[in-house]
């Protein structure tokens, strides 16, 4: 199951271990580490990422559900992501391209105050005990939550409904007078304008998203294939 994780740390070095930890288990094959960063939370509430040495199948956060994440994590002001990123997500960040919902956030929010540090990744996960362990191990707070595609079905519910609002005003206008149908098709218009925001808007995270799941499916038949090699060379 493929799932965010994010595990808060009082001290740096200790979210450096656990990313090492990450990789260990990735390599004995218990789980696939996607994408992963460690985030420092500033005095001023914004996340810093503190290096990218290894920015996995993406190759850069940006537009990423892991950058969606971090993002997120840096509260209304926006997250600086650091010079060695070389990008910067502002408060505009969309928590929808995130695929977590709101209390996921706040809850890793709370926890990881000014001053504390935190492993974020997206990983697959058959079970959560390996990583408990180690995390906890290590003093880490976890949290994770699956990744989730509700977020489309409440979107489409909502444009749904906008396009029924939108039905009964042009009924409404198509049987008013001169004075109201004016006023009516202002309202038209701005509504229409609306669902067509919102169609568009669905259209490229769904677009995003598809691809971010084709490169998933690359880097998985890669590993496979890496995997393969190195066991036939082992029995060499």
């Amino acid at each position: 199951m493929d799932r965010m994780l994010v595990v808060v740390f009082e001290a740096e070095s200790k979210a450096w271990e656990a990313k090492k930890a990450l990789h260990e288990l990735d390599r004995e094959d218990v789980i696939v580490v996607y994408d992963q960063a460690v985030v420092a939370r500033n005095s001023d509430g914004t996340a810093t990422v503190r290096q990218i040495d290894d920015p996995g199948l993406t190759g850069t956060l940006a537009g990423t559900t892991l950058g969606a994440l971090i993002g997120l994590l840096g509260g209304p002001v926006g997250a600086a992501l650091g010079a060695a990123a070389g990008f910067a997500i502002g408060g505009t960040v969309d928590v929808d391209r995130a695929r977590i919902c709101e209390d996921f956030v706040e809850d890793v929010r709370q926890k990881m105050t000014p001053g504390k540090f935190a492993l974020v990744a997206e990983i697959q996960e058959d079970t959560t005990t390996p990583v408990d362990v180690r995390m906890e191990a290590l003093d880490g707070t976890v949290f994770r939550r699956s990744l989730s595609e509700v977020k489309h079905k409440v979107h489409d519910e909502n444009v749904a409904a906008m396009k029924a609002d939108l039905a009964q005003m042009k009924a409404e206008h198509a049987a008013a007078h001169a004075e109201r149908k004016a006023k009516l098709q202002e309202k038209i218009n701005q509504l229409d304008s609306k669902i067509q925001a919102q169609i568009e808007k669905s259209k490229q995270r769904r677009q995003a998203e598809e691809a971010q799941a084709q490169a998933k499916v690359e880097f998985l038949k890669a590993r496979a294939a890496a995997m393969k090699a190195k066991a036939r060379a082992t029995h060499v």
